[in-house]
């Protein structure tokens, strides 16, 4: 039995999708206002090319994380948020990062995306592609 059953489930994704949005909007600022230093970081994190991957990240991170909190295009950029932290969540884990003080965000963000890219919410949306 639920605790809260009479919270239903559009404005549970909703919250959700706002708060998602959100930690990627202000998690991608610093990337892209400074664009050379998340190039560097990186190229030396080993995706290269960094100058490619830095900015494509922070343009998703700034402007994908605005459209979801507006509902635009939430499924498909949920997807690519999901795809994002697996990614980091894997390339933390080859570098022995641990499940706490390490991946725990990663994978809470990356089940996060999986939601949202399977049932969004479509309520206080600008459009539910």
């Amino acid at each position: 039995m639920s605790l809260f059953p009479i919270i239903p489930s559009e404005l549970a994704l909703w919250v959700l999708r706002i708060v998602f949005g959100a930690i990627f909007l202000v998690h991608g600022w610093p990337k892209l206002k400074g664009l050379r230093a998340t190039a560097e970081n990186f190229e030396m994190m080993g995706f290269r090319p960094g100058k490619f991957w830095g900015t494509f990240i922070a343009f998703l991170e700034v402007f994908g994380g605005l459209a979801i909190i507006l509902g635009i295009y939430t499924e498909t950029l949920a997807t690519l948020f999901a795809i994002e932290m697996a990614v980091a969540t894997i390339w933390k884990m080859k570098r022995g990062q641990k499940f706490v003080g390490g991946i725990e965000l990663d994978l809470i963000l990356f089940a996060s995306g999986l939601i949202l890219s399977a049932f969004s919410s479509s309520i206080y949306s600008f459009g539910g592609y």
